[in-house]
């Protein structure tokens, strides 16, 4: 009796220029890759907060200078480019805490690792983050 060997499925390597270009993230994929970014922008932009904590705790003439920096800029860097770098470091600070905390919920309540509360608890960390940088931002850019 000859019967047909069910075909069993290939399985091949991904081509990275077509394959990840048509590939359809889940929002709690972007999530979780964007608090890797953000973890990664608040240690590398860590001696920019060093130095804002120092020269705004030092003295009064050094707090007029942490001012002054994001007014008029320090050297040859222009006071948009301190404030835009002081609002990535919001960003960062904000979606990391929040995700964060989205990760230590899941981890302690385990009726909520489901497709269902990741979508939402992704989508909450992005509308939160975004919306409190974006309160923050226009304070720190001065429109209110």
């Amino acid at each position: 009796m000859t019967e047909l060997a069910k075909k069993r499925p290939e399985f091949r390597n991904i081509n990275i220029f077509h394959d990840v270009r048509t590939y359809r993230m889940p929002l709690a994929a972007l999530v979780s890759i964007l608090h890797r970014i953000s973890g990664m922008i608040m240690f590398i932009l860590l001696p920019f907060v060093i130095w804002m904590f120092d020269t705004s705790v030092s003295s009064e003439i050094s707090f007029g200078r942490f001012t002054s920096a994001f007014a008029a800029g320090v050297g040859f860097v222009p006071g948009w480019l301190v404030k835009l770098v002081a609002l990535a470091l919001i960003w960062a600070y904000l979606h990391h805490l929040i995700a964060g905390l989205r990760h230590v919920w899941m981890d302690v309540s385990h009726s909520a690792v489901n497709k269902d509360f990741g979508r939402q608890s992704a989508a909450f960390t992005l509308v939160v983050s975004i919306a409190l940088t974006l309160v923050l931002g226009a304070k720190l850019f001065g429109l209110y």
